[in-house]
């Protein structure tokens, strides 16, 4: 009778265990959040967002996302940074992820150490636009109006160390210019000032800018990038329209909180991929003048780190100092 108590026991705790090993082998199986750095209404949020509804559709959970806005990025990284390992709490960095380990002195976290490079998701140039009000017309223009009022034309970023920041600060440098930084938590915050004239200009990523362009609220005057934008072929680049050799992009991506399993980055990064090569997901990058970034954690993993190599260079060359 002892017996065969002792064995049922035994088969039932077997039962459990099994059962127990299964659960936690199968991902997901709640909820996932993903932590964007910037508030809603950017590119970052936009396109996050939409990321979030691609994974939730493949992973077969909900993918909520959470913008914790400030400081580049550093507020919701710390977050991720010290969150658990374990698939559910996801980053979409930018660019300013890799700025931030030049940037600020005490940063509360090791942008390489403390996550886990899952994959790309897309690189995009920027534009500068004005208020369509504004009397400048021409990237020339506002050259020569800021050399004529040295320290007193504004532009507006969606914070320091942000691709808008340094698109601007780029310019500064080469054109030889001085204006005054006007920081935000995020372009979708500073984009009302921009239309309204209170603030001069903004170098906004172009996914955010091109939709303003084309409803009349701003007026393009040049890209980022070395080449024109399919999403905005009409728009000379800066480099074109006097400043030769200018040359700036930005870039988002999807990371996880150091040692995550193997098992789920992989799956992760497969899941990334799938929605990077749909048509539809594609085409809306594309139309907002945005790049597809494949590719494998490796290779992630490596482009960070040659970013913050790079931009560790000009931050020091430029001396840029957190506001």
């Amino acid at each position: 009778m002892r017996f065969r108590f002792f064995l049922l026991l035994l088969l039932c705790l077997a039962g459990v265990r099994t059962g127990y090993a299964d659960s936690k082998s199968v991902y997901p199986v709640k909820p996932i959040h993903l932590i964007v750095g910037f508030s809603p209404g950017g590119s970052a949020d936009t396109v996050g967002r939409a990321l979030a509804e691609g994974l939730s559709s493949r992973l077969g959970q909900a993918v909520i996302v959470e913008n914790k806005a400030g400081a580049n990025g550093n507020i919701a990284a710390e977050l991720v940074a010290r969150s658990a390992p374990d698939g559910y709490t996801l980053y979409f960095p930018s660019i300013g992820h890799a700025v931030n380990a030049s940037l600020y002195k005490n940063l509360p976290y090791d942008p390489v150490k403390d996550f886990t490079a899952i994959g790309g998701v897309f690189s995009a140039p920027n534009m500068l636009v004005v208020p369509v009000n504004s009397p400048y017309k021409t990237v020339g223009e506002v050259i020569a109006a800021a050399k004529a009022n040295p320290g007193k034309l504004t532009f507006a970023s969606s914070g320091s160390g942000t691709s808008v920041h340094l698109s601007a600060v780029l310019f500064e440098k080469m054109a030889k210019i001085d204006m005054i930084h006007v920081p935000y938590k995020g372009t979708g915050s500073a984009m009302p000032d921009v239309i309204s004239g209170q603030v001069d200009m903004s170098f906004p990523n172009l996914p955010s800018a091109v939709p303003q362009v084309k409803a009349g609220n701003l007026r393009g005057l040049g890209v980022t990038t070395a080449k024109r934008s399919a999403a905005a072929p009409g728009i000379p680049t800066i480099a074109e329209s006097g400043l030769p050799g200018y040359d700036m992009a930005t870039w988002y991506g999807l990371v996880a909180p150091a040692n995550l399993p193997v098992e789920i980055r992989n799956r992760l990064n497969k899941e990334l991929q799938s929605i990077l090569a749909d048509p539809k997901f594609k085409d809306k990058l594309i139309a907002q003048g945005a790049d597809p970034m494949p590719g494998s954690p490796e290779q992630f993993s490596a482009f960070i780190k040659s970013e913050i190599e790079k931009w560790r260079k000009l931050i020091a060359q430029s001396k840029i100092t957190v506001d």
